[in-house]
Formats: structure tokens, sequence, C-alpha cells
């Protein structure tokens, strides 16, 4: 497994260089990652050797998830297979780049339920890809780290297990802020061709390990939708 270029970023590739000239930023240029790489450095339990297994795979799905999230274009994307590319939930039907837009990408991704809507707490169905990024990166201003904490296998399958954890210092939805800490597990596939890029993966997650997290007390949520957008930790995610 080759250790792809970085130009400007120590853990992902595809952010920054010529070849990123004319990439369509989702927040008008390309986000800025220094905050939740200090969350990432003091709180992560593993530290991989340089070029190991462990990191190369770090590094791949931290490169995945900045496209994801940031590159609105889909032929901007360079760690996946556009064409081929699927994704899935918790053994849900895999769904293509397009369809995963219309659920709202990012986050709602992530929150897909069969929940009946008045258990929801959050309700994906009624959220958009800003709206949901605002509500979490209010709720995570220091960011939402991600470590990889063991590797199964190598590629062309990669079998991992995953960490996501972040501090609520900030408000999410109608609940007030803890300061507590709040953390995600799960195992993730990632599935790849002959050109290391990303054609298939696959989540398997308890979204309310993170909701329950959110949702400890109720409050007065004072911050609004447009003083989020101008925020300068909005572009920071994990």
């Amino acid at each position: 497994m080759a250790s792809p270029s970085f130009n400007g970023d120590k853990y992902r590739s595809y952010l920054h260089g010529e070849e990123e000239k004319n990439t369509k930023w989702r927040f008008g240029s390309a986000p800025n990652y220094d905050v939740v790489d200090k969350l990432f450095e003091e709180g992560r339990t593993k530290v991989w050797p340089p070029g190991s297994l462990e990191e190369k795979v770090q590094n791949l799905v931290k490169t995945w998830e900045m496209e994801m999230f940031h590159k609105t274009c889909f032929e901007d994307y360079k760690s996946v297979d556009p064409n081929n590319y699927t994704f899935s939930l918790n053994g849900r039907k895999p769904i293509t780049l397009e369809e995963k837009r219309k659920l709202g990408g990012g986050y709602n991704s992530f929150m897909q339920t069969s929940l009946p809507e008045k258990y929801r707490g959050y309700n994906p169905a009624e959220e958009t890809v800003e709206s949901s990024h605002i509500a979490f990166t209010k709720a995570f201003p220091r960011g939402f780290a991600l470590e990889v904490v063991h590797v199964y296998s190598g590629p062309p399958v990669i079998v991992y297990k995953f960490r996501h954890w972040g501090y609520m210092e900030g408000p999410f939805k109608s609940h007030a802020p803890t300061g507590d800490l709040v953390e995600l597990y799960g195992i993730a596939i990632f599935e790849v061709d002959e050109q290391m890029k990303i054609v298939k993966v696959e989540f398997f997650l308890d979204r309310g390990e993170l909701l329950g997290g959110l949702m400890k007390l109720k409050g007065d949520n004072s911050c609004g939708e447009e003083e989020a957008l101008s925020c300068p930790f909005l572009r920071s995610t994990g």
C-alpha cells in the first residue's frame, strides 16, 4: 500500500497543491484542520509508526473524509472512483454518490435510522448537508477527531476499527453544552481498486452512542445559523 503525497497537511492528501487549484470547496476554500489535528494529537490512543499499514489506512480515511465533507464536485474526488463508488451503513443497501447526496451527505449519511420520527432526536430526513454540518460543528467547536485503533486486513479489502471523539463545548439543537467527552466507535470496510481508489465503503456503528452524549441536558440555543456559518471552526471537521 503506497503512501500518497501530502502537500501542506501531514495527514491528508489532495487538499493543497497545484492539482487542487480548481477544486470547488463547499465553504469557498480548502478547510483548515489545525484545530482538530491538535485535538487528535492530544487525545489519540495510538501513535502508529511512520510508513506502517495502520498509519497509511488512517491517512486514507482522513483524506476520504475530507473529500466527502468538503469537495462539492464528484470529479474533484481523488481518493475514490466516482463512477463505481458505493456507500452503505449498518448493512443497508449500497448507494451511489448521487444517492448519498440526496440523503444530505456528510453527517446525515451516518445518521440514517429506521426509528419512528418522534423517537429520532436528530432526524436526518429534516436536515440538509449544511444544517447537519452546522449542528455538529457547533457542538464540537474543536472538531470531531478520528483515529484508526486497529487494522484487521490490508488492501484490497481494508477492515479497521475507528474512534471518533470530541468535546461538547457548544449547543446541539436544543441541548446545552456539557463540556463532556463524546466518543463513537465503529467498524468500517474500504474496498480499493488497483489504483488504490476507494470503490466501496461500509460502516457499522451505533448512532445512539454519539447522540446519547449530545443530548444529556436541554437548554436554549442562542447561536443562530447565520453566526455558525461565519464561524472559523466550521471548516474543521474530523
